[in-house]
Formats: C-alpha cells, sequence, structure tokens
C-alpha cells in the first residue's frame, strides 16, 4: 500500500511541532536489515529450533550450551548486517531535535544494536541487549567483545556461565528502562510507533499510556495493528522508505 501524500506531510508537521518525541521501535525495523523476528521461520541448522522455548532460563538451566550456541549465531548475524534507512533517519531526527534543545527518547523493544550503529544515543532498550554478559552468580556485566567463544557455554570468573543480558520470557523488565520509558511518556507531546505489531506487553500500552497524556501519536509499519484505528496519522510501509519520506518534506538530512 502506498503512501498517501497528504498523511506523509501530516506526520512531518506533527513531528516538525513537537518538542518532547518518544519513539517505540520493534522487531520490524531490524527485519528491513535482515533479521528474522521471533515469528520469522529460520533456515538452516536452527530452524528445528523454536526460538520461543529458547528464549527461557529453563532451556539455558536445561541446556545452556545450546542456548549459548543460539545467542552467538544470533549476535553473528546481527554483526553481519547494516543498519538500515530507518534507523539512520530515528537518529538523524533525533539529532537534529537535540540541536534545537527538543528532546527524542528513544525506547526500543529490540537487542541487536542497530540504533547505536546508525548513530542514535541513549538508547532505552526494554528487552535488554545481546552486546553486554552477565554472571549467572554475581551478575556482574561484561561487554560481548570482552568475552570468548571458546567453549559453549561461557564459563564466569565466579564458577558460573555467562548468560546475554537479554529479558527471556517470564523474566521482568529491567525498571531503569521501565521507569525511563514511563516518565518520558508522561512528558512527551508526540509518540510515534515504529515497526511492532503493538501486541507485546507492557510495550503494547506504551502508545495507549502518552495519547491518555495528550500527546500526539503516530504508526508506521507494514500491516494494521490493533493501534492503528485510533492513532493520529497511520503509515502502511517500510521504516526505510516511509521516514526518509516524512523527513524529507521538514528538510532533515539522514
Amino acid at each position: 500500500m502506498s503512501i498517501q501524500p497528504e498523511q506523509t506531510q501530516q506526520a512531518a508537521q506533527i513531528i516538525d511541532k513537537s518538542q518532547s518525541i518518544v519513539i517505540l521501535t520493534g522487531a520490524g525495523v531490524s527485519a528491513e536489515s535482515g533479521l528474522a523476528t521471533f515469528r520469522d521461520p529460520e533456515e538452516g541448522h536452527w530452524s528445528k529450533y523454536d526460538p520461543m522455548e529458547l528464549a527461557t532460563i529453563h532451556a539455558f538451566n536445561k541446556d545452556p550450551e545450546l542456548v549459548t550456541r543460539w545467542y552467538h549465531w544470533r549476535f553473528t548475524r546481527a554483526r553481519d548486517v547494516d543498519p538500515n534507512p530507518g534507523h539512520h533517519a530515528i537518529a538523524a531526527l533525533q539529532k537534529h531535535k537535540s540541536d534545537i534543545n527538543q528532546s527524542l527518547t528513544l525506547i526500543t523493544q529490540n537487542v541487536d544494536g542497530l540504533h547505536q550503529r546508525a548513530g542514535a544515543t541513549d538508547v532505552v532498550e526494554i528487552h535488554g541487549t545481546i552486546h553486554t554478559w552477565r554472571c549467572t552468580i554475581t551478575n556482574k556485566e561484561t561487554p560481548l567483545r570482552n568475552l570468548s567463544f571458546e567453549h559453549f557455554p561461557i564459563p564466569s570468573e565466579a564458577g558460573g556461565l555467562m548468560r546475554p543480558c537479554i529479558v527471556w520470557f517470564g523474566e521482568t523488565l529491567p525498571q531503569e528502562a521501565l521507569e525511563r520509558s514511563f516518565k518520558a511518556m508522561a512528558e512527551c507531546d508526540l509518540f510515534i510507533s515504529i515497526g511492532t505489531s503493538g501486541t507485546v506487553e507492557p510495550a503494547a500500552s506504551f502508545i495507549l499510556a502518552a495519547k491518555e497524556n495528550g500527546a500526539k501519536t503516530i504508526e508506521i509499519n507494514r500491516d494494521p495493528t490493533p493501534n492503528t484505528g485510533f492513532v493520529d496519522v497511520a503509515l502502511l510501509g517500510a521504516s526505510g522508505q516511509v521516514l526518509p519520506q516524512v523527513l524529507s518534506e521538514i528538510r532533515i538530512e539522514i
């Protein structure tokens, strides 16, 4: 479905006038770089495993070698792809707002670090990150680049194992990230949801919370979501195509 010019212009006008923006991104943004979402079928060796069953503390405790190898594979996939125009557009908008003493808080459900590689700063990673691992005994965190993947699973200095700092199914979201998210939603005048189905809680309710606080709302997604019917502007399409069009309307270079 093609984007209507009036929708693009309307979104651009709202973004240009907004002084405090919150953007929430989901797996759809990373999918445009070639990373499969949890709902997409994998290829090759890992196609026989259900990601929903591997991404749990139970799976790690049962077979830490298998889960560690899987996350190492997921990291290498994220490492080998590049941020797409959607990532770069978000980073450009964040920098633009900062340059004119306005704000853009970027909240992501993604763990791949592609936003940071595109130039985004101070990203709120509510599902954690694959680029940091922690000891199962001490919770001491170590950057992934400082870990050796000569052994699976990875032993920690304290005699435990290293696990990715990712929120697995059944675990609670990081308190600091949640607090920052809710504070930003309470203060923003615009909330933009990008590349997310709007069905995974608590992030699915973020846009509702912002709207109840009086913020304008924009959704950018390939397919309609439960939120499409009530947002101020809904743009159907890939973020890497839609966002550059929107930013060009307000003369922001990517």
